[in-house]
């Protein structure tokens, strides 16, 4: 088998469009801090030093809360190099950032590191909306290729599922057979779409929502870096309320129109005609993703205030008042399935995005004065 070079040219992809990089911020390999999941640093810290890592990872929870920060953390930490044992003392994934390594896996170099995503298709000029299967199979020569002595290596699917069938079912069969010293990090926020037997050979790992003081510091630093301001102490309030702990979306929310977006949702749902608004806030197609994402949060909080008596926002909680009756809550379930499909639809079917809001915001609304 050949021999792996020690460097090698940094991958031409780096500087095409990625699916997974919020434009204007770092990429999470690019990231080198981890703020609020140290216990999940810690299961992975503990499970290395007991010399029995296991071969996959499932790492689960919210979208951005760390989950690719986590898996290229680790990743820097298992392809530093050196004595293994040099690294033991330490209490957390950091490496030194003038190690080589820091730098490789930054442009996705490191002969060590095979990352599996949604690749740019250059002559569609798009990104896909799934994995494909041929970039699963780039593994075998990945593998095939031998390590330096006692090296890692590790592979990273992100995101996990978002891999057509095809695709999973390759990958299946390097985790049904895995190379000794290689893991591999499967990073989903959505563990269920899984195929059950790639569950299975994995060991999940969840993370959580990042609370409120650890969401403003992570965004005070990347606002810092883009040259925004930082929130103020209300902004940042209302972005861990509406973000639900998750950094990416807080800053969509704060560097786009979010906020003004959310104000204006909740004026059509209080609105006694809000045909208008409806229509204003549906030209707003660009926006579809920030919008659908407030709604559905909006729905979650809306519907815990109205079964348990608080969860929602003071500007929510008369709408929520609105949704106590059974016949309402069963209504709202419904519609929660609609809220779900309305994303996926778009992307998968290219669905007319404005049509979509229109029906979603109207009966949105008519929910509420039904309930009224």
């Amino acid at each position: 088998m050949t021999k792996r070079p020690r460097e090698a040219t940094p991958a031409p992809e780096e500087a095409l469009p990625e699916a997974d990089r919020l434009e204007g911020f770092p990429h999470p390999r690019e990231t080198l801090d981890l703020v609020g999941q140290a216990r999940a640093e810690q299961v992975l810290l503990e499970a290395y030093r007991s010399g029995h890592l296991h071969h996959a990872w499932l790492l689960t929870g919210p979208e951005g809360v760390g989950k690719a920060t986590l898996a290229y953390r680790f990743t820097r930490f298992l392809l530093a190099g050196g004595p293994e044992d040099a690294l033991l003392p330490q209490h957390d994934l950091a490496v030194p950032p003038s190690l080589p390594a820091v730098r490789q896996v930054a442009a996705l170099s490191h002969p060590g590191l095979l990352v599996i995503r949604r690749p740019y298709d250059l002559k569609k000029k798009r990104i896909p909306a799934s994995i494909p299967v041929d970039e699963v199979r780039r593994l075998k020569e990945f593998l095939a290729l031998t390590a330096d002595d006692g090296a890692w290596r590790v592979v990273i699917v992100d995101r996990a599922d978002e891999m057509n069938a095809s695709a999973a079912n390759a990958l299946l069969k390097s985790l049904e057979e895995p190379p000794a010293r290689t893991v591999f990090l499967l990073v989903t926020a959505e563990p269920g779409r899984l195929l059950t037997t790639i569950r299975s050979r994995t060991r999940r790992l969840d993370l959580s929502s990042l609370a409120e003081d650890d969401l403003a510091r992570v965004l005070t630093g990347l606002l810092a870096g883009a040259g925004e301001a930082p929130p103020t102490p209300e902004e940042a309030e209302l972005l861990a309320t509406l973000s639900g702990g998750s950094v990416r979306r807080a800053l969509v929310l704060r560097s786009g129109d979010g906020l003004a977006l959310y104000e204006r949702l909740i004026k059509v749902l209080g609105a006694s005609k809000p045909g208008p608004d409806i229509l204003k806030l549906a030209d707003r197609v660009d926006d579809f993703a920030v919008i659908v994402d407030l709604v559905q949060g909006l729905m979650n909080r809306l519907a815990r205030q109205a079964a348990l008596g608080a969860g929602a926002l003071p500007a929510e909680r008369r709408l929520a008042a609105r949704l106590a009756a059974p016949d309402a809550l069963a209504s709202w379930a419904q519609l929660w399935e609609t809220v779900g499909r309305a994303r996926s639809d778009a992307l998968t079917l290219n669905l007319d995005r404005r049509a979509l809001l229109v029906d979603l915001l109207t009966r949105l609304t008519e929910l509420g004065r039904d309930a009224a």
